[in-house]
């Protein structure tokens, strides 16, 4: 979603495909991302023709390329979607097709009762080969997607810094999913640009690399996306590739030195992320912005806490609930909360903290 130029994606391509990168996804969303790819691939080799590439070892066959559609599309208009997405994209199928947000219970509701009977009629003529869904949802509507069992893979949001979606990787991981996690290191925590302190509780490891790491040690992930828009920013994730398996003994130290700092510096102000305060009469999403504040005070990290604390309110359901500044002192939440947090307390000082400018979606509905 990031390329700015038909150029910029070929340079990016080629160099992601040395790299030894074979996915590429796109969504009709992502402004002129799918017409980028064409003109790109394109250059690099004929993808679905007979002309070979310049590059002989590269072939459609070693790539997966996965492509979206948004969760309220009518039935009747399924198929046709699919196929501007592959006229645009210039092939012949998709390996993968993810419904593009399941973040509601209507949204999955729609897409069990008028998508999914389109969706295996387009598996059957060739169209696509595996049906997933993306999500920036809430826990219980991620459950209930992947119990569904229509689904091969999900996108989702997990990462050191965010743990909250745990219970989905174990239930995906039982129905065999590929389990695709979304922006790791921008929406993980802005670590291609982090904290002085979050460097230094990281060290000797970088905290992008030690963020990836941390995924690609559990054995039932099977995708990080980078989003690369320079050839430049592929570099620097990759080092962590190459060292799957368990986190060695020097790595598990300075994970467990940012757990125990959270905890020494919080002190009684943690909030654990039980979610046991919600719901919330005011629609405050109070465990995200705890987090927020949890993440600011511990390590520094106020730029992200700003960042994502700016999407409340401005996101819809892509980043659900208001911000901290709307709490009344009703105190609903307070008899629910197991460590007995002055929650509105919390809320004000987050809201003083990290309240800046509005943001929103690189790419909307």
């Amino acid at each position: 979603m990031r390329f700015a130029s038909a150029a910029d994606a070929q340079r990016v391509i080629e160099a992601a495909l040395k790299c030894g990168i074979n996915h590429i996804e796109t969504a009709p969303a992502y402004g002129e991302s799918e017409r980028y790819i064409v003109l790109a691939l394109a250059a690099i080799f004929t993808i679905d023709g007979a002309e070979r590439s310049q590059d002989p070892s590269t072939e459609r066959s070693q790539l997966t390329i996965t492509s979206k559609l948004t969760p309220t599309i009518a039935k009747d208009d399924i198929e046709s979607a699919i196929r501007a997405s592959l006229s645009q994209l210039g092939l012949a199928y998709l390996d993968c097709l993810a419904i593009h947000g399941i973040n509601t219970a209507a949204h999955l509701a729609f897409v069990e009762s008028e998508m999914l009977d389109a969706l295996n009629r387009a598996k059957e003529q060739g169209l696509i080969r595996h049906v997933g869904f993306s999500t920036h949802g809430p826990l219980a509507v991620i459950e209930s997607a992947i119990a569904t069992g229509a689904f091969s893979f999900v996108n989702l949001h997990y990462n050191f810094f965010f743990q909250r979606n745990a219970p989905a990787i174990a239930h995906a991981h039982q129905q065999n999913m590929g389990i695709f996690i979304i922006s790791p290191a921008d929406k993980g925590g802005l670590l291609y640009t982090p904290p002085d302190k979050l460097k230094a509780l990281c060290a000797p490891f970088d905290p992008l690399s030690l963020s990836f790491r941390w995924l690609l040690s559990d054995p039932r992930i099977t995708t990080l996306s980078i989003g690369p828009a320079t050839p430049d920013e592929i570099d620097w994730p990759l080092q962590a590739v190459n060292t799957s398996g368990p986190l060695s003994n020097e790595e598990q130290q300075a994970i467990d030195r940012l757990e125990k700092v959270q905890i020494d510096t919080l002190g009684s102000d943690r909030c654990s992320q039980c979610y046991e305060c919600l719901p919330c009469p005011e629609a405050i999403n109070i465990p995200e912005v705890l987090r927020l504040r949890n993440l600011s005070t511990a390590y520094d990290m106020q730029a992200y806490g700003q960042y994502r604390y700016g999407m409340l309110e401005n996101a819809g359901h892509w980043f659900p609930g208001r911000k901290g500044i709307r709490c009344t002192d009703c105190g609903d939440c307070l008899p629910r909360c197991p460590e007995e947090l002055n929650i509105p307390s919390l809320l004000r000082d987050t809201h003083k903290q990290l309240n800046g400018k509005a943001r929103r979606r690189l790419w909307g509905d």
